[in-house]
């Protein structure tokens, strides 16, 4: 009788386990690496919002673009707020030439400056957000003054609102993500299978519903297209 039992409870139990489903296994997520030759130090300024809506936090979006820049290998990143301090001293909400961006690169002593751009902005699911990313390369050869005159320095930020020349010394991407789009969602499912927790409430879903996830997405997405540029692999 007890041996009946015994095998009744293991059978029973074997049923239960294999009913059981398997815990759900993060993904891995898509490496990126900037094919140069040695490290660069790049540093990134409060973005410019050009979506006609007041809500947009430049800082925010500029902080999420270096979150997204730090798991770049082959990159050193400076801070947002190094910028604004550097943009403080200089008297300019941003910059209007490469001259000026040359200056703040030099005042950092960073390779180069991205100056993140939004476009369109609308958070409500499907959520869509236009955006641009320029990347201004210091010009060789440039060293960081050893004296430092505020005023000088002032006056030389303000110098100018002419157009950028035809051969220009900076890299830019632009797009417009629409998450009403299946390339677009198929895309954010690829980003969002290594980073987002398969065992939460939402899963992948959360993208969807929280703006700043899905602009970390879409800078991601901006970066690799920059990256590829050949001007950068050097």
């Amino acid at each position: 009788m007890k041996r009946s039992i015994l095998i009744f409870a293991l059978i029973v139990m074997g049923t239960i386990t294999g009913c059981t489903d398997p815990k759900k296994q993060y993904g891995v997520e898509q490496g990126v690496s900037l094919q140069t030759r040695k490290q660069q130090v790049w540093a990134v300024a409060p973005a410019i919002n050009l979506s006609g809506q007041d809500y947009v936090d430049p800082i925010l979006q500029a902080d999420i673009v270096y979150q997204q820049l730090q798991q770049v290998r082959g990159l050193t990143i400076v801070p947002v707020n190094r910028v604004a301090e550097v943009y403080s001293s200089l008297r300019i909400d941003r910059v209007q030439s490469e001259e000026q961006a040359n200056l703040v690169c030099e005042l950092l002593g960073c390779d180069a400056l991205m100056v993140p751009t939004i476009t369109a902005y609308d958070p409500y699911n499907p959520p869509k957000l236009g955006a641009a990313l320029q990347l201004f390369l210091k010009a060789g050869g440039a060293a960081r003054p050893a004296n430092v005159d505020p005023r000088e320095l002032s006056r030389q930020a303000r110098g100018t609102d002419t157009a950028l020349p035809a051969n220009p010394g900076f890299v830019q991407v632009v797009g417009m993500f629409d998450a009403a789009n299946g390339s677009v969602r198929e895309s954010l499912a690829d980003y969002a299978r290594g980073r987002s927790d398969p065992m939460g409430p939402l899963g992948q879903k959360e993208y969807l519903v929280n703006m700043d996830r899905y602009a970390g997405f879409v800078y991601q997405s901006l970066i690799i297209d920059l990256l590829k540029s050949e001007r950068l692999r050097r």
